[in-house]
């Protein structure tokens, strides 16, 4: 792959302004139209993979698919199959058909590892999906919390009746964002072509519990920490804007999910005064899903990310 075919306009717009462009460009080869074996075998175990999918209108939603592991098999390094609906899609209307763009993470909390996977459904079902690799690439293990996965006496997906749904953050939703130490953003381009670097795009951020902020105008903001300076998400940012991000609840199981439109803070008081970030992201909410003991798997936390000791929280 080109570095024209890797990266798209927004990408490179951020990679420019945070003066990493030749950085990137080297960095572009980790990213391959195919899955290396370790990726491959590295899905195959995981009980769990974070979804990032589009709705009816386009908007991003992030979720996730659970099953024993082996429910997500590679029968070659162009394909990833997952025996299992992501979580809330029917609720959504998230679009999952052939052809529609999809973006993958696979993370294992207890050992901090994690790889990316974005492209196209080839295959589609009521129990699951066959993805086709466009662009797979590895991430490093900073911002990532160590935490036991273990399975939930109860957590199956909820219908639309059992879920609250909103326009804005209600008073639970606050209080859960404004305690977590993780989260998952999915993106997109506005480009939604066959082309390998249009599509959706899905990430992890962590950091200290009060690390992402509610305002008193419900805008949510988070800071965005040194990373490894391709800028997927915050490219995405830039070309189109839309997000949708999970914050799981690993001891009560509940998830909540948010659809919004982002933007980038490059410099003033407000990114001054939060320790470790070298910009922030505001996201303007459009709404909101809170699934109750939704998730079937929970965890405890055993070792907050040392990278976390040079960053800050919300004051």
């Amino acid at each position: 792959m080109t570095t024209d075919n890797v990266y798209h306009a927004g990408e490179i717009a951020v990679q420019e302004r945070a003066g990493v462009r030749k950085i990137a460009d080297r960095l572009s080869q980790m990213i391959r139209p195919f899955m290396p074996d370790q990726h491959r075998e590295f899905f195959e175990q995981l009980p769990f993979v974070v979804v990032g999918l589009i709705d009816e209108q386009g908007r991003p939603w992030s979720t996730l698919c659970f099953g024993e592991p082996g429910f997500i098999t590679s029968p070659d390094e162009t394909t990833l199959q997952i025996a299992s609906a992501p979580l809330l899609a029917g609720e959504l209307g998230l679009q999952a058909d052939v052809g529609d763009k999809i973006g993958l993470l696979g993370i294992e909390l207890p050992t901090r590892r994690r790889n990316r996977m974005n492209g196209a459904v080839s295959q589609a079902g009521a129990n699951g999906f066959t993805v086709h690799v466009e662009q797979s690439f590895g991430n490093c293990p900073q911002y990532i919390q160590t935490r036991s996965v273990d399975p939930r006496e109860t957590g199956a997906a909820q219908t639309a009746s059992e879920t609250e749904r909103t326009v804005s953050l209600g008073s639970d939703a606050v209080a859960l964002i404004e305690q977590a130490d993780t989260f998952y953003i999915a993106s997109r381009t506005s480009d939604m072509s066959s082309r390998p670097n249009s599509g959706v795009d899905v990430s992890h951020r962590g950091g200290r519990p009060g690390f992402v902020s509610v305002g008193e105008d419900g805008v949510l903001s988070f800071p965005d920490f040194s990373g490894n300076r391709i800028f997927n998400t915050l490219g995405n940012i830039a070309d189109d804007g839309r997000v949708g991000m999970a914050f799981p609840d690993f001891a009560t199981g509940d998830l909540l999910l948010l659809t919004g439109q982002a933007s980038i803070v490059w410099e003033g008081r407000r990114l001054e005064g939060f320790e470790g970030a070298q910009r922030l992201v505001d996201v303007a909410v459009d709404e909101v899903v809170h699934a109750r003991a939704v998730l079937p798997l929970g965890g405890s936390l055993i070792e907050q990310s040392p990278k976390l000791a040079r960053t800050g929280v919300w004051q």
